[in-house]
């Protein structure tokens, strides 16, 4: 007995009978809407070759396929063509953001259970590779590694029955035919980099197996580094493209169009043909050649909206198409332009191009909280660039990918585009649509997917995405509903670690924007707990693991509380000792315990952290692409790490290989995009500290534009505000020291007291502060003589004392500070109470440094012995000279034992 379901826009099953009564398609489960066999009505891509259209290069590669891995043409054609000759051919079409066919995991049963299907002979060795090894049906990464899986359900069970040399009908008229489309829109890089490998290693080792595999895809460096090799046929689809190709593919949409298009059809009667040969003509020179602008130019020439102000028939939008871009953009604006002014469009076109996976209209109506009909009414007019499905149960798709890249970047979409704080509204929405179905059903996060709507498993699934990617937009005003709710959901289920974990990231954001020790602690509580409930052998557990690591490393950076810093430290350890080395969730793991090390290395300067450190950032880095959207940032913790030990060694090879890596980071965080300020910042520094270690003017220009650019990006209250300001002041005071600039040094006072005040206690950097902006001003008395500016700084490094109590390590810079501006202030009024508050901490200066090297303790045996002989001098205090005369003994016989001199 076997029980049907829909799930995610392709049939699954669950079988109650034993494996061996069930049929071989239950045991694998494929996903049934990958293949070129699918309704592309409802599940895209929606494509084919025209006739007449591309006859070459199909040829060339059925020709092929009848006689090495190759790219292009159009693979539904090829299938389609091999299903007509008889031929056997196994297919598999990824498509971005839908589902299961975005990701590699269930590829290996779907190609096997197609290929029992053509050739039957293989089904008894696919059974007996499933019952040796249960795990290869795994639907995700925690099984075996995808070589694993398309060796023992593919290729050995094909050769199985190849080696037989019985005669296999299905193989008489050609080799098998595996095709596999898009393979650039599938989310596992490292996986899809072992697919080929693996394939070409079986062609190695078997080179005159019947099998043949067509792969199409863009040119991607992760997918042509691996095809790059001699025994594959690499070919450019762009190539294969020609006018005449395009006049055909137009011809036959016309002919069409213009047959059920009334409008059309009675102005042809009136003014003859329609488009003219002229018009057609400059149509395919516009295109050039795409056959993507062609569709969507002729969609938006014969899409009719009477309900607006739009040109109303397909001849007046015939020539506004001619004077379109030649390229999506421009068609994208124009074709949105049409419905921009109907309800809820702003939030519709955003929500669609920020899912997680698509949703069927009413999903997006639900998740946004309006109705269905507003949802179809603001997309009817786009069925030019969004496949708009009959029925409000089958998902929105795009018609090209492009349109959800032009929708996420700024400066091509500018109005229309789809901004990064639409995912705290679609977290917050998240929320609400869990809340409705717990209050409804109290087993929601237990039933399976088959068992809830699609826009509840949706909010299940992919709330914490949403949270993730939004976390730099979210407004303090924004963080108590969506506490308030995951407290509520909570109540309503206690115990699930799902609404555990949704409490904890929320609590922990606002911690880090606000800074509250209690939200700090509360996430952490949280976190262990979610910990616990993931007990071994848990595939999430070394997701818990990370989890607490970074709730307790977040706080570590805000008490200097080394116990967090520690156990982050042996956590993320232990999470990276769970991952095998084919899990996507390694890289992520490297870049965690790296930046931990990196941060107790600032704490401890211990060397070995900090090159354990840059090692397994390197390792986090290395199997990212271009395109992984987490590659800025591992840039960025990379060339951070660099710049620290260019701090420890001067190594220059360091700080001009992270400014490199900090430089690329920046490429890749355009102006949108949430993390570009702290790209910025790192850049800046970086520049700034090659300035003072080679004096060039142009890095220390460069670093001042670029933390101008952070500041901006920043406004209060933005947690790292301060930090910018910070980092803009020490700019510009290294300029005004070179240059004497008055203005820069102005600015630079107003930028620390500005970040000062933005770091009240307990804040972390609130002692750099006091420090920092003390320093200033006792430089502005240089120059300008106010003794009110000596008195600022002494009560501002009197603040920084409060906060390194004795015998803090750090009060030893501070007193030195104090101490210049006390004897300053004592040159200034004379007044012997200045005078003796310098001596009392010059005393206690002395004691940090028994163990400093003999210079430089002589150095301060000289300034208090410089300091008692003025008051000596005042008071002729008899104590007074007999203490210089023990200082000045003590400080020769050091200098005698060191030949450096004395600071």
């Amino acid at each position: 007995m076997v029980n049907y379901h829909v799930e995610g826009g392709f049939q699954a099953h669950v079988s109650v009978n034993r494996p061996e009564q069930r049929s071989l398609f239950d045991v694998l489960q494929p996903i049934i809407d990958a293949s070129h066999t699918r309704d592309r009505k409802r599940s895209p891509p929606d494509s084919s070759c025209f006739p007449g259209t591309r006859i070459q290069v199909v040829k060339n590669v059925n020709s092929w396929a009848k006689s090495e891995i190759t790219t292009p043409a159009e693979p539904h054609e090829v299938c389609d063509t091999s299903d007509r000759e008889d031929r056997p051919v196994i297919s598999f079409f990824f498509f971005r953001n839908a589902g299961d066919r975005s990701r590699i995991w269930r590829l290996a049963t779907t190609l096997a259970s197609q290929m029992a299907g053509v050739i039957p002979q293989t089904e008894p060795f696919i059974r007996e590779a499933v019952q040796a090894n249960p795990v290869l049906l795994m639907a995700d990464e925690g099984g075996p590694s995808l070589r694993a899986r398309m060796r023992c359900l593919v290729y050995a069970p094909f050769k199985a029955v190849v080696q037989r040399k019985k005669r296999v009908r299905a193989l008489t008229q050609s080799p098998l035919l595996m095709a596999l489309d898009g393979l650039d829109e599938c989310d596992n890089k490292d996986e899809v980099q072992e697919l080929i490998d693996g394939m070409l290693e079986f062609f190695n080792e078997n080179p005159l197996i019947p099998l043949r595999v067509f792969i199409t895809s863009r040119v991607e460096q992760h997918i042509q580094s691996r095809l790059n090799v001699p025994a594959v046929k690499l070919d450019n689809l762009a190539d294969h493209c020609s006018d005449d190709d395009i006049t055909t593919f137009l011809h036959i949409l016309f002919e069409d169009g213009c047959r059920w298009n009334p409008v059309v059809q009675s102005y042809v009667q009136q003014h003859g043909e329609w488009p003219t040969k002229s018009d057609r003509r400059k149509l395919v020179k516009h295109i050039g050649g795409s056959f993507i602008f062609a569709s969507v130019v002729f969609q938006f020439i014969m899409t009719t909206n009477t309900e607006t102000n739009d040109l109303p028939t397909p001849m007046d939008r015939l020539p506004l198409a001619l004077k379109m871009n030649p390229g999506l953009d421009g068609l994208y604006t124009q074709t949105l332009a049409r419905s921009k002014h109907l309800p809820h469009f702003p939030d519709i076109i955003s929500t669609i191009a920020l899912l997680v996976e698509p949703l069927p209209t009413s999903g997006i109506a639900e998740l946004l909280g309006i109705h269905t009909y507003e949802v179809v009414n603001a997309l009817v007019n786009l069925q030019a660039i969004i496949q708009v499905p009959g029925t409000d149960n089958i998902p929105v798709t795009f018609c090209h990918t492009s349109f959800r890249d032009f929708l996420t970047t700024q400066s091509r979409s500018g109005g229309f585009f789809a901004h990064l704080s639409h995912h705290v509204r679609l977290f917050l929405r998240c929320l609400e649509c869990q809340l409705k179905h717990l209050r409804q059903d109290p087993e929601f996060f237990i039933r399976s997917r088959v068992q809830i709507s699609a826009v509840a498993h949706y909010a299940r699934e992919y709330s914490y995405r949403h949270l993730y990617r939004g976390r730099s937009c979210f407004k303090l005003s924004e963080f108590n509903p969506a506490i308030q709710m995951c407290r509520e959901g909570l109540a309503l289920q206690p115990g699930t670690p799902e609404l555990i974990e949704n409490l904890a990231s929320v609590v922990r954001l606002r911690a880090h924007n606000t800074r509250s020790l209690m939200d700090w602690d509360e996430a952490i509580s949280l976190s262990r707990a979610v910990l616990e409930l993931h007990p071994s052998p848990d595939p999430n557990r070394s997701n818990s693991f990370g989890n607490l690591g970074n709730a307790l490393l977040d706080r570590y950076c805000n008490t200097c509380t080394t116990a967090d810093l520690d156990e982050a430290i042996s956590l993320y350890r232990e999470a990276l000792e769970l991952l095998l080395p084919s899990h996507p969730g390694r890289s992520a793991s490297f870049n965690n315990l790296g930046n931990a090390l990196a941060i107790r290395h600032r704490g401890t300067g211990t060397m070995a952290d900090l090159d354990e450190a840059i090692s397994l950032l390197r390792e986090a880095l290395e199997p990212q692409t271009s395109l992984d959207p987490d590659r800025s940032a591992l840039l960025n913790d990379l060339g951070v790490a660099l710049v620290d030990r260019h701090r420890r060694t001067g190594a220059m090879t360091d700080l001009d290989e992270a400014i490199f890596l900090h430089h690329e980071a920046l490429e890749l965080r355009p102006f949108s995009h949430p993390d570009r300020s702290a790209s910025l910042n790192a850049l800046g520094c970086a520049l700034l500290d090659r300035h003072r270690s080679t004096g060039t003017m142009t890095d220390l220009d460069e670093a001042i534009s670029l933390h101008r650019e952070a500041l901006e990006l920043r406004p209060s209250p933005h947690p790292e505000r301060s930090a910018s300001l910070n980092n803009l002041g020490n700019a510009l005071m290294n300029r005004h020291q070179r240059t004497r600039t008055m203005s820069d040094f102005e600015e630079a006072i107003s930028l620390h007291r500005e970040a000062l005040e933005l770091r009240p206690s307990p804040h972390p950097d609130r002692l750099s502060s006091l420090n920092t902006l003390g320093n200033a001003l006792q430089a502005r008395h240089r120059h300008t003589g106010m003794v009110a500016n000596l008195e600022e700084a002494i009560s501002l490094f009197y603040k920084a004392l409060e906060l390194r109590p004795s015998p803090h390590s750090a009060r030893s810079f501070l007193l030195h500070n104090l101490i210049i501006s006390l004897q300053a202030m004592y040159e200034e009024t004379h007044a012997l109470s200045h005078l003796q508050e310098a001596i009392v901490h010059s005393e206690e200066l002395l004691e940090f440094h028994y163990t400093v090297g003999h210079h430089l303790r002589a150095g301060f045996l000289l300034t208090l012995g410089s300091f008692l002989q003025i008051r000596f001098d005042a008071t002729r205090r008899e104590e007074d000279l007999s203490r210089i005369m023990k200082l000045k003994e003590e400080a020769n016989q050091l200098s005698a034992l060191s030949p450096e001199p004395a600071p």
